[in-house]
């Protein structure tokens, strides 16, 4: 699969680009930033230093002209941007018959009117955004392989929907009842661009856009069940947790939810069920999610944790994921040690 990648001067750009660097069945082709971008014409190992004599391929700008003169030689696109980008240019790749994989929020939520609320711009592709498919990769393979448009999902939903799906898929979850999703991210969850407000020194543990964060339509949404959502920002890199609580129907045991977490993921390594509550450490630079729960049989709660890294399962690899998927290979592919045949 030949492929670009645009916005690759970002933190998930970056994460992204590594993934496929040492992918067999992928090539990067093309590395794009913004036409106005100053990275434009540097070569993407002299901003992510880590990356010399691995990939020193030259940051290009962006452009109808580009897309025009090199769109035909591309099988896949990822768009690691801002979300109005990717919904304003999916198009354009999807008419030269480009696979698109995107990683910002422009094709995830199914009713264009949540945009303007929760993106702040208007959805101008209606067309495109009917067709998207869910990328969570471990619930939604079979969509996945046959789709043009892949919209990969955001950190927090990845994490929240691993954790929720098997409770609600198996009706285990009492019906109307309230879902709390606390998360907590490091600061890499708000981009690679300076800001005063995520700056490592300025952060302390706290909640922000508390009953407005965009993941919340997102999470509600792909899991079925409205649910009240409360993100953290901690000060550290990277890594994210999300801890849910629920209310489960009279006489549902733990043993049942047990039978519901392990059925939905043994046949997938990327997902780990752990005998302990997770850690971040144990995630991060990692395609890993980390799973555990606690039922209290008499007061009939859930609570159950998925721990990620922001950067990789809740985006970069889970776009590779995606692309797996879409090859015929195993999702985990080239994800994972040994994992590579």
């Amino acid at each position: 699969m030949k492929v670009a990648v645009v916005g690759a001067s970002g933190y998930v750009g970056a994460e992204l680009v590594a993934l496929l660097t040492q992918h067999q069945k992928m090539s990067i082709e093309h590395l794009l930033v913004s036409e106005n971008s100053e990275s434009a014409n540097v070569a993407f190992s002299t901003l992510h230093p880590r990356f010399k004599g691995v990939c020193d391929t030259p940051l290009v700008a962006f452009s109808a002209q580009w897309i025009e003169a090199n769109a035909d030689g591309l099988d896949a696109v990822f768009f690691a941007t801002p979300h109005e980008f990717s919904a304003d240019w999916a198009h354009a790749f999807l008419a030269k018959g480009v696979k698109v994989l995107d990683l910002s929020g422009g094709f995830r939520l199914k009713n264009s009117q949540d945009y303007p609320q929760y993106y702040h711009f208007e959805h101008q592709d209606l067309t495109s955004l009917s067709k998207a498919v869910y990328g969570l990769a471990e619930w939604h393979e079979a969509e996945i392989a046959v789709s043009d448009l892949i919209a990969v999902p955001g950190c927090y939903p990845t994490a929240s929907l691993l954790a929720l799906k098997p409770i609600i898929e198996n009706n285990l979850q009492q019906a109307n009842s309230l879902v709390v999703v606390n998360g907590i991210s490091g600061v890499s969850g708000a981009g690679r661009k300076a800001n005063l407000a995520t700056s490592f020194n300025e952060v302390s543990l706290t909640p922000y856009n508390i009953l407005q964060h965009r993941h919340q339509p997102e999470i509600s949404q792909e899991a079925g069940v409205q649910v009240i959502f409360n993100p953290h920002l901690a000060p550290y890199k990277r890594g994210l947790m999300v801890t849910i609580t629920l209310s489960l129907n009279v006489g549902v045991t733990l043993k049942q939810v047990n039978q519901a977490y392990e059925s939905a993921y043994q046949r997938s390594p990327i997902v780990r069920l752990t005998p302990q509550w997770p850690k971040i450490d144990n995630v991060a630079h990692s395609p890993y999610a980390d799973l555990h729960w606690c039922v209290d049989e008499e007061k009939q709660v859930l609570v159950v944790s998925c721990a990620i890294d922001n950067l990789l399962k809740g985006a970069a690899s889970q776009a590779v994921q995606c692309a797996n998927i879409i090859l015929g290979l195993p999702s985990q592919y080239g994800l994972i040690m040994g994992d590579n045949h």
